[in-house]
């Protein structure tokens, strides 16, 4: 799936065998195991239910940071009550790789529907 004039991809191959998600977001990209999109899937779920659990009580204009560390994945959200990014560190447990990805503002809030939509499809 191509999003925002093709700002984010984000795909699923299954026949791709180990690394059968990517996500990418303007000019780079990683491939991750079923297991590990879970796992993001579930780190960006838990973020989210902290912002929903705030966000009656922020104005408009009022900057916040969430964190949370869920491994193998830290995730930080940055920005105000409607409008935010989200930076990612991962630290694989098998201790084969690590990096790092940030998604702009808007891309952060259409990446993660978007991840949540495909997640759900796959029951």
């Amino acid at each position: 799936m191509l999003g925002d004039q093709k700002r984010w991809r984000l795909l699923r191959d299954f026949k791709k065998g180990k690394y059968c998600f990517l996500i990418g977001v303007d000019n780079w990209s990683i491939e991750l195991q079923k297991s590990e999109f879970n796992s993001l899937y579930f780190s960006l779920k838990k973020i989210n239910e902290q912002l929903l659990a705030i966000q009656n009580e922020l104005m408009d204009e009022e900057s916040i940071i969430l964190e949370l560390e869920q491994l193998p994945w830290h995730v930080e959200l940055n920005g105000s009550r409607n409008e935010w990014s989200l930076k990612f560190i991962f630290e694989s447990q098998d201790q084969t790789r690590s990096f790092e990805m940030y998604w702009p503002i808007p891309i952060a809030q259409n990446l993660f529907f978007e991840i949540k939509k495909m997640w759900e499809s796959m029951d």
